[in-house]
């Protein structure tokens, strides 16, 4: 006699991936909503799209973050931001480590804090992120935090510069080519940090 297959948990495992799928187009197409109202200057509209979306997706998480920061669409709240900033950084989210990282160099929502920002830019420097490329790029200019290290510093202001950063340009410029001697060997990477983020995390927009 032929052995029956149970029927109900295949059709439980089938409606579960299609309710998966589902829910995954619905938060594509809800944060793309979000970057259609932020575009077109309805920040309010941006703000709620993304504040609905944002525990189950990084990139909302920091755009949110950044709306809060610059009072777009909510009241200017650094400390929220900073918070939810931190989430999408541990998250892995390049634009989030190095947004978060600026902040804490300002000081944006207390004491700067340059200790703590260090391993945000050396993440989002790696991912090869220009505004993290320049700040890290100065504290190794200086020495700050890190050992002083033109060669590192003039590798990082270039990799910042190859994205039409001026400023990274400007410091490009500034230091001049390598002189005999200089610090940095053959070899030595040139962005210092950790390996590259998960390619799988959808960058945040805008």
């Amino acid at each position: 006699m032929r052995k029956l297959v149970p029927i109900v948990p295949i059709l439980l495992a089938f409606l579960g991936g299609c309710a998966a799928a589902a829910s995954s187009e619905g938060l594509k197409s809800t944060f793309d909503s979000g970057v259609a109202a932020y575009d077109r200057g309805d920040y309010q509209t941006a703000f709620k799209l993304w504040s609905s979306i944002d525990d189950d997706d990084v990139a909302a998480m920091r755009n949110v973050a950044m709306l809060e920061r610059q009072g777009l669409g909510t009241k200017k709240d650094p400390k929220a931001a900073e918070l939810m900033f931190e989430r999408a950084a541990e998250a892995g989210l390049p634009t989030a480590q190095a947004d978060l990282a600026d902040m804490l160099l300002k000081g944006e929502a207390g004491p700067p804090d340059p200790e703590r920002a260090l391993p945000l830019l050396q993440a989002a420097a790696a991912a090869n992120h220009p505004v993290a490329q320049y700040q890290l790029a100065q504290m190794y200019e200086a020495g700050t935090l890190v050992p002083r290290n033109i060669q590192v510093a003039r590798n990082l202001y270039a990799a910042a510069a190859s994205h039409g950063m001026k400023e990274a340009q400007d410091r490009l410029d500034a230091l001049g080519p390598p002189s005999p001697g200089e610090n940095g060997a053959p070899g030595e990477p040139q962005i210092p940090g950790p390996p590259l983020q998960s390619s799988s995390i959808r960058p945040a927009a805008p």
